[in-house]
């Protein structure tokens, strides 16, 4: 049997929920303060009465009642008293995201960066829960990724940004290794040139989840930030990648240092230079270091 098929068969028994009942059952104030007054208890499971008075609910007998319907798919109960359920972390956690019910629009931010293209000044835009990082000046974007609106709570720009970065870093780091960053499903990543993106590259990996269909797209420099030749190769020369925002390297925002030896197989070369000193690191359809060589040399293309 294989995911789908047990999938199927679990939406077919009795212990699993519609789609459109679970919602019902979360369309209440009471309820969602429930799950809330949990989802902030530092130890659970906790008894009914602590439960019923951090719920601010005004009497027992609806409080109860409510409990009740929550029981079994979003609360758990125990000999103990009541914790949450998966489902219950999920419908607390989309909420504290602001996914369902916060839309955002900021002004402009400076990152007090450079463009890898032009040297102008960077701005961030964030709209449509996407976080952006181009030039006005020549246009060229540096990326455009998902960026929940809880993300900006209690954060000022700087933080923002950092917060936006290390996201970045994230979730094409488990794309690349396979892993949907929303369903944990299976992610197929494929090399792709030409067509329209977001990006300012005709060269880029597309990665698309079997399962839930989530897709997004990087350059192919992104995927080497965490991988340990070019963070030691950066290290040699003073600069720690995991604390340098993606959109300062300009192999991370384009193509301009990556070189497509193959396409059946794969192997691409990206030459990444500093003061000199050049990395050159291949890479095959999955995106995995094949080979690596380091000399010392002078770039012909701009400093990646």
């Amino acid at each position: 049997m294989n995911r789908l098929e047990a999938m199927e068969l679990a939406r077919e028994s009795d212990h699993c929920l519609r789609p459109a009942e679970a919602f019902s059952l979360i369309g209440n104030e009471i309820r969602i303060a429930i799950l809330e007054a949990l989802w902030h208890t530092d130890e659970q499971p906790i008894d009914f009465t602590t439960l019923y008075e951090r719920s601010d609910a005004n009497d027992s007998a609806t409080f109860n009642y409510h409990l009740g319907q929550l029981r079994g798919h979003f609360v758990r109960k125990t000999d103990e008293g009541y914790e949450l359920r998966t489902a219950g972390e999920s419908v607390v956690r989309a909420a504290v995201e602001g996914s369902f019910n916060a839309h955002p629009d900021l002004e402009p931010i400076e990152t007090g960066d450079d463009c890898t293209q032009c040297g102008n000044p960077l701005v961030g835009t964030y709209s449509d829960e996407q976080l952006a990082i181009g030039c006005p000046a020549c246009g060229r974007t540096h990326g455009q990724y998902s960026f929940p609106p809880g993300g900006l709570i209690g954060r000022d720009d700087e933080e923002t940004l950092s917060a936006f970065d290390q996201r970045v870093r994230h979730l094409h780091s488990l794309a690349r290794d396979g892993v949907c960053p929303e369903c944990s499903g299976q992610m197929q990543t494929e090399i792709v040139r030409g067509g329209d993106c977001c990006l300012d590259a005709d060269l880029r990996a597309e990665y698309t989840c079997r399962q839930c269909h989530h897709d997004l797209c990087s350059t192919i420099g992104i995927a080497l930030l965490d991988q340990s030749p070019v963070v030691s190769f950066y290290r040699d020369h003073g600069i720690d990648l995991a604390t340098t925002p993606y959109w300062r390297l300009n192999w991370c925002v384009s193509d301009d240092c990556t070189i497509v030896e193959s396409t059946d197989p794969w192997r691409i070369d990206l030459s990444l230079t500093e003061n000199g000193d050049t990395l050159t690191v291949t890479l095959d359809e999955s995106l995995s270091i094949v080979a690596t060589n380091r000399a010392g040399s002078t770039p012909s293309v701009a400093d990646c």
